[in-house]
């Protein structure tokens, strides 16, 4: 199975979004942010195409390449858009042509599909709004990039990162899980086990365009440069 640590275009996404719970101002930044992980040989976009309430994505689908799927709503109140999104995945699933998906939504009704798609060992990326998506929906997937950041509403880095309680006790965990006897560790294996840790870090969240940016203000660890790597250890 390839991994998150491939991140290469070798790795074959399947990129789907809900439209109806995802804003079209920020489409060109999640397509590139996806492009970090891998090739987006599928990109479809679904939901009801004949509503005003979409039209702000209409001019962006040729120019994207992105390929609507019409989903009427049959009952008020019922999400059909879902039901045919999670359809779709199951079938691009058994076709055995993908390494990972995308599900760009901040709607709990995937947190099923994320897990069923890593129980056949495929790498889950999810996507969605920090205040909106349910922690359930987070944790189903390897990795979940918060859209906010990619909107640019991210805070800016500052000193109160250092009383970020809960911060602390995560970068001290995943260090942990990953040091050695001599108690130096690589700043990329330390990344991954952040990761594996909280799917939904990313030190962006923070204001930090880099993890190696936020492991130097939070001033709990120790850090080595080498001629190729940035190392640390807990103070």
């Amino acid at each position: 199975m390839k991994t998150l640590e491939d991140g290469s275009s070798n790795i074959r996404l399947a990129v789907l979004i809900d439209a109806e719970n995802v804003s079209a101002n920020i489409i060109e930044a999640l397509l590139q942010e996806v492009a970090k992980y891998g090739t987006a040989n599928v990109k479809r976009i679904y939901g009801d195409w004949t509503s005003n309430q979409l039209n702000s994505w209409k001019g962006k689908l040729n120019k994207l390449a992105l390929q609507p799927i019409q989903q009427f709503r049959y009952t008020t109140g019922k999400n059909a858009t879902d039901s045919a999104l999670i359809i779709d995945a199951m079938d691009l699933l058994y076709t055995g042509n993908f390494d990972g998906f995308c599900l760009v939504s901040s709607d709990s009704d995937f947190t099923r599909l994320a897990s069923r798609i890593r129980e056949s060992g495929l790498i889950v990326y999810g996507f969605g709004e920090k205040i909106k998506t349910p922690e359930a929906f987070v944790v189903a997937c390897n990795k979940f990039i918060y859209t906010d950041i990619l909107a640019h509403q991210q805070p800016s880095g500052n000193e109160k990162i250092t009383t970020n309680k809960k911060l602390l006790e995560l970068l001290k965990s995943a260090y942990d899980s990953v040091a050695d006897e001599e108690e130096w560790v690589h700043l990329g294996p330390f990344g991954s086990q952040l990761t594996k840790l909280s799917p939904s870090f990313d030190s962006r969240n923070y204001g930090y365009k880099k993890l190696s940016e936020l492991v130097q203000s939070v001033d709990i660890f120790t850090i080595k440069k080498t001629r190729f790597h940035l190392m640390i250890k807990l103070k």
